[in-house]
Order: C-alpha cells, then structure tokens, then sequence
C-alpha cells in the first residue's frame, strides 16, 4: 500500500479479539499493591466489594500476556473501531520536518474519546454479575461520558462525580453525562463522608480527581448491588486501552513504517499505557530501541517530579496502597483545563517501566500545550482536546529536533479526544488570560511531608 496514503482503517475481522497484557512480559514485575489495612500484598477477593470480580482478576494478573476480549464489548466496539491511523503530512509542512508524524484518532469515538474503550469492557463485566449500578469520578468529564454511555449500553444506573472545577468549566460535558441518563454530582459535595470532610475544612474547595475518586468509592460501597468504576491509573484499565496501540501496529504495517518514538499524553496512564504496550512488548522480547514518552502537564508533574512510593489512589484512603510516583494524595492541582490530568499519581505499571527506564516522560506548560494544540488544529483541522495537546506538545518538540539533525523519524503520539466541548478553554488562551502553573521538587518536598509514609 501506497506510504502516501493519508489515513488507515482496519477491517472489523481485524479489530484485536485479545487485550495485551504487559505484566505478563514485564522483566521487573510491578511490586504489589497492599491492603492498607493488613498492609499485605493485595488479592483480588480484597477488591471484590469495589470492583466486579473479573476486573479485580484482570488488575493483578501478572502471568496471561493476552486476555480475551468478550465477543459483547467487541460487538460495540465495531462501532466506531478501527479508528483511523493518520498520516500528519500538514503538521509535517508546518513544521518543516523532515520526520514522519503519525497520530491515531481516538476522537472518533462516539463520546469523542479513547475512554470508551475501558467503559464499555467495565459496564460489561457489571452487568455479566448481576451488578444494577454503577459510580466513578471524572475530570475534564470524558470518562464520565464514555461511562455513562456504557452504563446504558448495558442496562445499568450510572452516577457520576466530576470534579468541581471542570464541573463548572466544562458545563457541555455535565449535559452530555445528563444526556445519557446519568446523575452527575460535583465534588468534593455533601452527599458523602469524605466530601464533607474536604468541604468542612476547605469550604472553596474546588476538587481534585483524588477527592471525586473518595465519593465515587464511598457511594458504592454504602449502595446495594452497586460497584465502583475507574477511568485510569489501575491495571485493568490501561489493558483495555491496548486495542488502540494494537490496531496502531497493523495500521503502521500497512503505511509501511515503524514508530521510533511513541507518545502519549499522561494523567493516570490509560491512554498513554493504551498506545505504548503493544509496541514496548517488541522492546521487550526482541530488542527493538523504540521510545515512549508520557508528556504530563508542568502544573501536575508526578512523572517528572514525583517521589516513587506506596501512596493511596485517593484523598480519602479509600483505596489499596499503590507503589507508584506520587505528589501525595493530598496534592491538590492546579486549576488548569486538562482536566484529565489533574491527579496525583501514576499506575503502579507505567511507575516500574519509569523506574526500569523502559520509558520517559517530559512536562508540558499549559501555555506551550495550547500553542500546538491551535497549530494542530490549523495544520490537520482537528481541534484536539487540552489533554492531548500536551501529547501534540511533545511531539512537535520531537519534530523540531529531527529538523535540527536531519534525521527522518517516525513519530506516532495518540490523539485521546477532540477538544469541541472544551473551546472555553480555547477562548482563554486565544484572548491571553490563560496562564502557567507549575509544581516543583520544592512543592513535591514540602506536600509529601504532610502525609505518612506507610510502608
């Protein structure tokens, strides 16, 4: 097939019916997540009153490499999947690069997002245990509307808890959760123990995905025939994001070309660890020198800045102690507009690849992710959401030095979702009042000193 091909579709007997599960593959293992109570490495019958049990196996499995993906999720899937791998040649002309700039779109989805992906396996295995409602926490608000979604999909009740401030910042995303029949609640609120914890000693609290994380746990562990979801950060997660870096290996085969550096915006590690996996496992087992790099905001830089250790997912407690690279669960970010990367911590695998050096990650100020985001748009015709700026950010940096050494790379960064339901944020930075925040290894110092060790 012709390299000056533009875009790249799968047949639907090509979408993968497997999940990559690089545990499995991983040299060092991820160190266990505990009980926090027992301080003991965690089962997954200690997850059972959180999760739907299948999730709970999916988290700590560290032996299949593969794990079928039912035939009632990739049904669904066949909606909008294969998304299109896209050949970037007018941010190339901008540019003036001479690298090669691939991006896969996940903005195609339904809900405009990569999340779907996770949603519709999560309300899936819900409802195959006779689970009638489900709760989760968003930030910028597509998680939240990838569940809700998935949550009529299959007959489920969906309530959901949205950050305060991207409650209000992002209205169109609350409407859209409404649209699909959720209830949605801004956190921190009052209709939880932890919420009126956080309210009652920070009244403007504006929230975090920490605290919204405490709510959504809390209200289904009180609610009956109830269980909790989550967007991103844990392992199960991340795995269903696979099918996207799987489709991208085929779709790169038939443009005739191989990534030399993969890129995926971070906030928790899904669709960072969604494109990534599949292409570090050939890193892995066969030697090849890829490169994958998670670009996070410069205002919540665990990645960059943070300190490895055991830290919960939550402000609350709620959750299993993690070993991940943290800012302290206590961190409270930054108003910025990537909503969906305003949290503390990374997942406990993408934590141990950033330890084993099998990946990097860059920070990105919110003023630069805007400036390629606005190129972007002008060069593809694509208004990308602020998260995936960040990932369009970095890749254009590592663009810009292919033109300095002449070197013709091939760059594939994966673009989360569009940025149609967040053009306020747009209007600030086109009018000069946006602004940058960052968080330093002071900043990292002085938070973690507020928080106990607890391993």
């Amino acid at each position: 097939m012709s390299t000056k091909q533009k875009r790249f579709f799968l047949s639907e007997d090509e979408i993968p019916r497997k999940w990559y599960n690089i545990q499995a593959d991983m040299v060092n293992k991820p160190m266990p997540p505990l009980n926090p109570v027992t301080k003991e490495a965690l089962k997954p019958e200690d997850l059972f009153p959180v999760f739907a049990e299948e999730l709970c196996r999916q988290e700590l499995d560290q032996t299949n490499a593969w794990i079928d993906i039912p035939e009632e999720v990739r049904d669904m899937y066949k909606y909008y999947r294969s998304t299109p791998l896209v050949r970037a040649y007018g941010l190339e002309e901008a540019l003036g690069t001479p690298a090669h700039i691939y991006f896969k779109n996940e903005s195609v989805s339904p809900v405009g997002s990569h999340k779907l992906n996770s949603a519709l396996a999560q309300a899936y295995y819900c409802k195959k245990q006779g689970v009638t409602n489900i709760t989760t926490e968003t930030g910028a608000g597509q998680w939240g509307a990838a569940l809700s979604y998935a949550a009529k999909v299959f007959g489920l009740e969906a309530a959901v808890y949205q950050v305060k401030i991207s409650y209000n910042q992002k209205p169109y995303r609350r409407s859209i959760m409404q649209t699909y029949g959720a209830q949605v609640t801004p956190s921190p609120s009052m209709s939880t123990k932890a919420g009126r914890k956080i309210l009652t000693d920070d009244p403007n609290n504006q929230g975090s995905l920490g605290t919204a994380i405490s709510e959504a746990i809390e209200l289904a562990m009180s609610t009956p025939n109830c269980k909790y979801t989550l967007g991103s950060v844990l392992s199960h997660v991340t795995l269903h994001q696979t099918v996207i870096g799987l489709e991208a290996e085929k779709q790169m085969q038939m443009a005739g070309e191989y990534p030399d550096i993969v890129i995926g915006c971070f906030g928790g590690g899904s669709n960072f660890g969604g494109i990534a996996f599949p292409f570090m496992r050939h890193n892995i087992l066969e030697g090849k020198k890829t490169r994958f790099i998670a670009a996070e905001p410069a205002s919540c830089p665990k990645l960059t800045h943070g300190v490895f250790q055991y830290d919960f997912g939550d402000v609350a407690g709620y959750t299993p102690l993690l070993p991940m690279y943290t800012l302290g669960h206590n961190f409270m970010p930054a108003n910025i507009h990537a909503g969906g990367l305003r949290y503390h911590g990374a997942g406990v695998i993408v934590s141990q690849l950033l330890k084993d050096k099998m990946m990097e990650a860059v920070d990105i100020k919110q003023l630069e992710s805007f400036e390629a985001g606005t190129l972007f748009a002008k060069a593809e015709g694509i208004i990308p959401a602020p998260e995936s700026c960040h990932a369009i950010a970095a890749a254009i940096n590592e663009a810009k030095k292919c033109k300095e050494t002449g070197e013709e790379k091939v760059i594939l960064f994966n673009l989360s979702g569009h940025g149609l339901i967040d053009m306020a944020a747009y209007d600030q930075y086109l009018s000069g009042s946006l602004q940058n925040y960052e968080f330093t290894d002071e900043d990292v110092a002085e938070n973690l000193k507020k928080i106990e060790k607890y391993v």
